[in-house]
């Protein structure tokens, strides 16, 4: 088994531009095109983003083209969303998170979510809270080797 630091951080509550996805949680980045689209027919795009991807299923229990997430942006200031269209705002709840880094390709994930969930946290002091989860990608899969790929997988604890 592969040995994965768990860092217990407080995160402070955020709102995320994002643009909803209903399918396989690897074809995700239709939603983040259609949000980058969104985002540059409004000069919106900058080096201060923060991409976030919410996951509200568990893909073990859902059936996969039932699976709900979000691809979202996080940017420094607040955007008018009014008029339509595919993005809304969705808030990311303040609180106690365990976050695991994941290095490497998104295919990969799956297994850092396994150990995460029937590892980590079952033998943690620690309780899932009912909210969903977030992913931070920290570096771009455009510019960035799939093997050098970071992510923050955010779990959040009661």
């Amino acid at each position: 088994m592969t040995m994965r630091d768990v860092v217990i951080r407080d995160i402070a509550g955020f709102d995320v531009l994002t643009v909803d996805h209903v399918g396989p949680y690897l074809q995700i980045g239709k939603a983040f095109e259609t949000l980058m689209d969104w985002l540059a027919s409004r000069g919106l795009l900058s080096g201060e983003m923060r991409m976030i991807g919410i996951f509200y299923d568990d893909p073990t229990a859902v059936a996969e083209n039932e699976l709900r997430s979000k691809a979202g942006v996080w940017l420094p200031r607040a955007v008018d969303v009014s008029g339509g269209g595919p993005v809304s705002v969705t808030p990311i709840t303040g609180g106690k998170y365990a976050v695991l880094r994941h290095k490497g390709p998104y295919e990969d994930m799956a297994a850092a979510y396994q150990w995460l969930y029937g590892e980590w946290l079952v033998n943690s002091e620690h309780e899932a809270a009912d909210a969903p989860v977030f992913e931070e990608y920290l570096n771009n899969p455009k510019e960035t080797a799939p093997a050098n790929l970071l992510t923050d997988i955010c779990l959040p604890l009661v």
